[in-house]
């Protein structure tokens, strides 16, 4: 028998990473910095801090009203399937890889108050030395002028210049932060929102339901039973989803490949399913003073992660295959998409016809697996003293085990064939992970009560990334592709996630503004200072 809340929240964030955090933040936010200027949240928060203190007179009336400013909160829970901290699985595996920066430039944060709050706080407390500049994307605007006299000066088979894609003027924002760095500053925006750990509970997310439920509906009013495998029914009137790619990361299948009690080929592994770097069976086999030979699987710039760590950790050799060429990018998605003409690249998608022409402008943006130009470098340099063996355009198409003096190796094929391929001692799949909502086990009563369409995976659901338009179940971050673009897995498309789902739920859950005392006429009056309100509401007569 499940355990049941009586307590109803208003909203239940299913994730504890940047999405979530970045979600919750918002909520929390009264004056984002995507609706408000410095000038008018110098003023909200100075009203905020100084209000209380402040007594009003009615001009008319001459009544003294003692303001008594206490600002409503929505009732949150956060669920999350590895920890119960935030970023907890994301820490877990930036320090699984030994990843020292994050790959995404300074505007990419959880702060919802200031564009510029990860710069600033690495200002603020002189850790500017962690920021690393992402080169050779950032540049001078060319003008019209300029743009023309090079055209009629070009002849064919001449030099051409690159067209520059980020302003000069921008080039605060291309570092990249440090892990430590970005991590310091979630936990600011958390300690600032107080967003600690008694949000958050370790649960795992089994069911969603939608509908009214005897008992606790008020006037029939529908909410969510999300149901965990803590036996525990949680009610809520909002669910966000901020789940990340969502679905179990698989191998894929190889013909002549053994598996174990769990499904999964012996000395193997994902990429995203990693315990400890080197497997015990490789460290054994390099403190025996062995030679060891790993084989990564993948385009991405996890893969190269890898490759590159292992070798570090004693690793003899490392062979790389990847199914398409190497692709050498700054970040996921093409510059277009990040700098002066995003914005004719966003309105290209928005306008799209249809969410399949959505689509396949995503993989276009994104291209696959791509490697930062830092770590193309590396295994550059690692492929030239012979430490990596790289092979583009291969896919590997079978393995199996072979027992060689009491110990296990792999024989692999590939397509098309590889000339004098040793025995292999792991395989590591940076493989990535597919996306299909329509095989998530707790969507599947959503699915069935409230059906809707999906293309290449990702749900097709409504601007606001609600499920339907009177099902308020949101799809933040990967799952929101074909409403936010390809930078939706990104913390870039976890701010916009942020944005359009508070948006729509400050439309849906009106929250009390005259708790505790709250003065209707200060109320109007901190209202239209703060932004929020207009002068008409202030002028307004107590008689009307």
């Amino acid at each position: 028998m499940a355990e049941v809340e009586d307590e109803v929240y208003d909203v239940i964030i299913v994730g504890a990473g940047p999405c979530g955090l970045s979600t919750a933040s918002r909520l929390r936010e009264h004056t984002p910095a995507a609706l408000f200027t410095d000038e008018e949240h110098r003023r909200f928060h100075w009203i905020g801090k100084y209000g209380k203190n402040v007594n009003l007179k009615h001009v008319k009336s001459g009544k003294i009203s003692q303001s008594c400013h206490c600002r409503p909160e929505y009732k949150m829970l956060v669920l999350d399937a590895t920890d119960n901290k935030w970023l907890g699985r994301w820490n877990h595996l930036f320090k699984m890889y030994d990843i020292s920066h994050l790959r995404s430039p300074m505007l990419w944060h959880v702060d919802p108050l200031d564009r510029d709050a990860l710069l600033a706080h690495a200002y603020h407390h002189q850790r500017e030395d962690e920021l690393v500049e992402i080169r050779n994307c950032v540049g001078k605007e060319i003008s019209k002028h300029a743009s023309k006299k090079m055209a009629k000066g070009r002849v064919c088979g001449g030099k051409q210049e690159a067209r520059i894609s980020i302003n000069l003027r921008e080039r605060n924002d291309y570092y990249t932060p440090s892990q430590a760095l970005f991590r310091d500053h979630c936990m600011d925006v958390v300690g600032r929102y107080n967003l600690g750990e008694q949000l958050i509970r370790k649960e795992t997310l089994q069911d969603i339901d939608y509908g009214e439920v005897r008992g606790v509906s008020v006037d029939g009013a529908k909410l969510f039973t999300v149901t965990t495998d803590a036996t525990r029914h949680h009610y809520a009137k909002t669910v966000v989803l901020a789940v990340g790619p969502a679905n179990t990361p698989k191998i894929p299948p190889l013909p002549s490949a053994p598996l174990t009690a769990s499904g999964v080929p012996p000395q193997a592994c994902h990429s995203m399913q990693i315990k400890e770097f080197p497997d015990p069976i490789v460290k054994s086999r390099i403190a025996a003073g062995r030679s060891t030979n790993v084989l990564i699987i993948g385009g991405g710039l996890t893969s190269a992660q890898l490759a590159v760590l292992a070798l570090k950790r004693g690793v003899t050799k490392i062979w790389h295959l990847m199914r398409g060429p190497m692709r050498v990018k700054h970040f996921d998605v093409d510059l277009s998409w990040m700098g002066k003409y995003k914005n004719a690249e966003q309105a290209r998608f928005w306008t799209a016809d249809s969410d399949i022409e959505r689509l396949e402008i995503i993989k276009e943006a994104r291209g696959g697996g791509s490697l930062t130009p830092t770590y193309y470098k590396k295994v550059k340099k690692y492929i030239a003293s012979g430490h990596i063996e790289l092979h583009t355009n291969t896919s590997l198409v079978d393995a199996e085990m072979k027992e060689i003096d009491g110990s296990s190796f792999w024989a692999i094929k590939t397509e098309p064939p590889i000339a004098e391929v040793p025995l292999f001692d792991y395989i590591y799949f940076a493989t990535g992970i597919q996306t299909d909502f329509a095989c998530l086990p707790y969507l599947q009563t959503m699915l069935q009560k409230y059906p809707i369409h999906g293309h290449g995976g990702f749900p097709c659901i409504n601007e606001d990334l609600m499920w339907k338009d009177d099902v308020p179940l949101f799809c933040a971050g990967r799952l929101g592709a074909l409403q936010l673009g390809p930078a939706a897995p990104n913390i870039g498309g976890a701010k916009v996630a942020a944005e359009r789902v508070a948006w729509a739920i400050e439309d849906i859950i009106k929250l009390n503004g005259s708790q505790a005392g709250h003065n209707q006429d200060s109320g109007e009056l901190a209202s239209y200072l703060s932004g929020h309100g207009n002068m008409y509401g202030i002028l307004e007569d107590e008689s009307n």
